[in-house]
């Protein structure tokens, strides 16, 4: 007889871990609360317009051609992806932009334009983001976060200095130019940190940007879930929508199921791809791995204030991605990271995925997307939001020379309070828990519980950290990790 799996949230690690278990023989049932399948990862749809709720940048795609190809499969098999050229463009002041290219050679020239000689130190300081990216894909990511000793490789050895230096000491040590400085350091924020509390190592992120380049699934990034959906249906994996989970059962210290609405369903292994938090509150106090005073004194990646935007003509001066950079930065990061407060000028973040795919608006309109971070835990009211709004809409309408505000048919928002409830994110988080120093591999929460017996837990808060491809490494990760303790049960 097959054991039995109950994986709780069917986000990207929830989905990916569901896949590899079914692949080993599990029978694995997924419970999601909400509607519709994909976390943090949904899809609105309104008056013939489509946008991602969550997750926008498709980075990494070596990532997710690993998954698929574990299951024989291709993501051409499910969808089309296409390689955004401009990648992004970054504005730092009225009709004053740089665009970021898809080659790494017209990016040098783009930096060579804005500071002599900045092209060679470019491909100097790519080619080292190259070799961490080689060692964190091959040697670090996809260990379990179980031993330190997981760090200690021939090759990370000789990496060692970069652990104790920051990204944003690697890059103002080379480059003198502002701009240039905000554009390198703007990868890390994927991460979920400041590039003053981001290990040297991590400029790998500044090779998945440069390196690989930004690509766009056809029809959006749901399309990855969609595909995660049809691959796990394909190996057997029962989804249960609108099943919120009220209790992970536990007897003798060993979890033996979950409750969801009202009704029990018993089974050998607990798998949790929800907010890890939340995941420890399912459970009796006693077996809780994590106190509050633990979660409250780790440092989180922002939660986002997030408009979706319907406009009523095409917009001009803008790239599918497009960021704002306009004010200052450190500001901004001081109102997230060390005195938590709604900044008073915001950076921001714009998407306007109908640039490059028909699907995303009606012929002759646009769809965008407005992103500003935030720190979790602040006070979240529709006041607040619009008087955001505002602020980023004029700021938008001057920076790119062009009237919008009356020609919005409609917008929507999204923001912590809508994370607690969507999710049960803590304190509203989007992104996690920041990848700092302290903060990484075997240092953040586990995928495995200490004290219940087969629970494990996969996602964000776990290894390896925030964003989209480490959430499919992390359901790789607790599904290796399952079948490693339970193998004998098959």
């Amino acid at each position: 007889m097959k054991s039995t799996v109950n994986i709780i949230g069917s986000g990207f690690s929830s989905l990916a871990a569901s896949c590899y278990l079914a692949k080993a023989g599990y029978e694995v049932t997924l419970f999601e609360k909400n509607k519709t399948i994909g976390g943090r990862a949904r899809q609105l749809k309104k008056d013939g317009f489509t946008f991602d709720i969550g997750p926008t940048w498709y980075w990494m795609p070596d990532v997710f051609e690993r998954f698929f190809s574990d299951f024989n499969k291709k993501p051409s098999d499910y969808y089309t992806l296409e390689k955004l050229n401009p990648a992004y463009s970054v504005y730092f002041g009225n009709n004053d932009f740089i665009t970021i290219e898809d080659t790494l050679e017209k990016i040098k020239t783009a930096f060579e334009n804005e500071e002599l000689g900045s092209a060679k130190k470019l491909q100097k300081f790519i080619d080292k983001a190259k070799s961490n990216y080689d060692i964190a894909i091959k040697d670090l990511v996809y260990n379990p976060g179980v031993s330190p000793l997981e760090l200690i490789t021939p090759t990370t050895i000789k990496k060692i200095n970069q652990f104790f230096s920051t990204i944003k000491k690697d890059v103002r040590k080379e480059f003198k130019n502002e701009r240039l400085v905000k554009i390198l350091e703007f990868p890390v924020l994927f991460l979920g940190a400041k590039p003053s509390d981001t290990p040297s190592f991590y400029s790998f992120m500044n090779y998945a940007d440069f390196g690989l380049g930004t690509f766009h699934p056809k029809k959006g990034m749901y399309q990855v879930i969609l595909a995660m959906e049809s691959l796990a249906k394909e190996l057997g994996v029962t989804i249960k929508t609108e099943s919120p989970v009220e209790k992970i059962i536990v007897e003798n210290g060993e979890a033996k199921g979950i409750t969801s609405n009202g009704t029990d369903y018993k089974c050998d292994i607990v798998v949790s791809g929800a907010d890890y938090h939340h995941t420890e509150t399912l459970v009796d106090k006693k077996y809780r791995q994590y106190s509050e005073n633990y979660w409250n004194k780790k440092t989180f990646a922002p939660s986002s204030l997030l408009f979706y935007v319907g406009f009523d003509k095409k917009l001009i001066n803008v790239n599918h991605h497009t960021l704002f950079f306009d004010v200052d930065f450190d500001v901004h990061a001081e109102a997230i990271y060390d005195n938590p407060k709604w900044p008073e000028n915001p950076l921001f973040y714009a998407s306007f995925p109908s640039k490059t795919d028909t699907n995303a608006a009606p012929e002759g309109k646009e769809a965008g997307i407005f992103l500003i971070p935030l720190a979790p835990g602040l006070n979240d009211t529709p006041e607040l939001r619009d008087k955001y709004f505002d602020k980023i809409i004029a700021r938008f309408e001057a920076l790119t020379s062009q009237s919008v505000k009356k020609d919005i048919i409609f917008k929507e928002s999204f923001c912590l309070n809508d994370f607690i409830k969507d999710y049960n994110s803590y304190k509203g988080n989007a992104y996690g828990m920041a990848n700092t120093l302290l903060q990484t591999a075997f240092l953040r929460p586990k995928l495995k519980s200490k004290y219940v017996e087969n629970l494990f837990f996969t996602g964000q808060l776990t290894v390896p950290g925030p964003g989209v491809p480490p959430s499919l490494i992390s359901g790789k990760l607790v599904a290796d990790l399952v079948t490693k303790h339970h193998s004998i049960l098959i």
